[in-house]
């Protein structure tokens, strides 16, 4: 990138987060979305489909009903699919079921190397504390090192997948050396429960339920190691035929950010009955979530190439990839 090109990618992105701070700040959440500001119906798709998981803004986006109230007076309906993991997710939006979603850092990686045609379009701060390395309660597990020739489940292709990576070579112990058994999550819970495996790399809610309902202790979670950000990801396609419709639902999530990070009984309230999780458990999730949407930074692009190179350099992924082929700018 020239000077130029750079002095106009900061000035994009400084109006993208000018323009959504100033929405932020102008309301609250739930009852402040009726003062949202009309938007002119135009070209819109008729629908717009989203994908989402047990965690999150966009989970909670879903439970306020803002966007599907923003997005109906445009004559716009939105369909909600929840989705066990990242990686089917997103696989979800390369078959065209989806057209938006959000995922961590690693299932984006993993699809744009398999040749889906997805494109960045903003993400959380990091949220490092929000998953982690789980061992058994009664375990002898005591440090990251002792997990070398172990037995440990983790969802192919999603954030732990890169974590383990990052535990096991701060330990000094090769990928190699461990037996990864990959399993969803569900899955993987009832093999940790029957203590088929030594150890679970899970994200939250299922590291909180874990921890609260199964007594499962952290053996290591990510602080220092990674940043575990989430994204929002939308099809090719979608994007560049409805940025209209990507710029509402990025004001409507950044609203609830806003709200979100000085409300969190209120979201977990929301959030437990979206997910179907007692709120004990989803305060704790809650606890380690990050709020404020962002576009891509330099730096946030630059990680995502590390863990790129290194699920490439492992041969986990079956070739080299460009991050940037798949940021597009997006202009709100």
């Amino acid at each position: 990138m020239n000077k130029d090109q750079e002095h106009q990618s900061k000035r994009r992105t400084l109006g993208w987060l000018s323009a959504l701070t100033a929405i932020a700040l102008a309301g609250g959440i739930p009852a402040a979305y009726a003062q949202t500001a009309p938007t002119a119906k135009g070209s819109l798709n008729s629908s717009l489909r989203i994908g989402y998981q047990k965690y999150g803004t966009l989970t909670l986006l879903k439970g306020t009903g803002a966007l599907d109230k923003r997005l109906a007076a445009l004559g716009v309906e939105v369909k909600w699919t929840e989705f066990p993991a990242g990686p089917v997710l997103l696989e979800g939006l390369n078959v065209g079921s989806i057209d938006f979603g959000t995922t961590g850092e690693a299932p984006p990686i993993f699809a744009q190397a398999a040749g889906a045609d997805l494109v960045y379009v903003g993400n959380e701060p990091p949220a490092p504390s929000a998953e982690a390395v789980l061992v058994p309660k009664n375990s002898t597990l005591k440090t990251a090192a002792d997990l070398k020739g172990k037995k440990i489940a983790l969802n192919k292709g999603s954030n732990v997948h890169y974590l383990l990576v990052k535990v096991l070579e701060k330990a000094g112990i090769a990928y190699k050396d461990v037996n990864v058994v990959f399993l969803p999550p569900a899955d993987a819970r009832a093999a940790f429960e029957r203590g088929s495996v030594d150890a679970w790399v899970i994200w939250d809610p299922f590291q909180a339920a874990a921890e609260k309902q199964l007594g499962a202790r952290v053996l290591v979670d990510g602080k220092g190691i990674v940043s575990n950000h989430q994204f929002y990801l939308a099809s090719r396609t979608y994007a560049q035929k409805n940025p209209e419709a990507l710029r509402i639902v990025l004001e409507e999530l950044v609203r609830v950010d806003e709200w979100g990070g000085k409300n969190l009984k209120e979201v977990t309230a929301i959030l437990s009955a979206q997910i179907g999780l007692e709120p004990a458990i989803v305060d704790i999730s809650t606890k380690r979530f990050s709020f404020g949407v962002r576009p891509l930074s330099e730096q946030v692009i630059k990680e995502q190439q590390n863990i790129a190179d290194t699920f490439a350099d492992l041969k986990l992924i079956p070739k080299k990839i460009n991050i940037r082929d798949a940021v597009v700018g997006i202009k709100f």
